[in-house]
């Protein structure tokens, strides 16, 4: 793999990873509140579908060990979406491990 392709897979993957984490978030509108919202539950199963699709089609052309090194990214994602949007308390403690998760899927990114 070039450094232009390699360069491209990884930011597949990290909008891969962007739809997860909104297919999170879209789940949590879902079942939020003592009520279910199909329409968004669909939402969240068809974000996740399109992140799965990314990742197949990454994964079909570079390594396994790479490729899934990524998938660490939801974590930060998902955290700072629940922060801005759900207006979520995320502790100090929890951003210091989101952001050594993160750190090191760029590390593997990298290599």
């Amino acid at each position: 793999m070039d450094r232009n392709e390699k360069i491209a897979f990884a930011l597949l993957m990290v909008l891969g990873t962007l739809i997860a984490s909104a297919g999170q978030l879209a789940f949590k509108f879902g079942v939020d509140y003592s009520a279910i919202s199909v329409p968004f539950i669909l939402l969240g199963f068809v974000l996740y579908g399109l992140s799965m699709l990314l990742y197949l089609f990454v994964l079909g052309r570079a390594h396994l060990s790479w490729t899934y090194s990524f998938t660490g990214l939801t974590y930060l994602f998902t955290n700072v979406l629940a922060f801005v949007i759900l207006n979520e308390n995320v502790t100090p403690l929890r951003w210091i491990g989101i952001v050594i998760i993160a750190a090191g899927a760029a590390i593997v990114g990298r290599s």
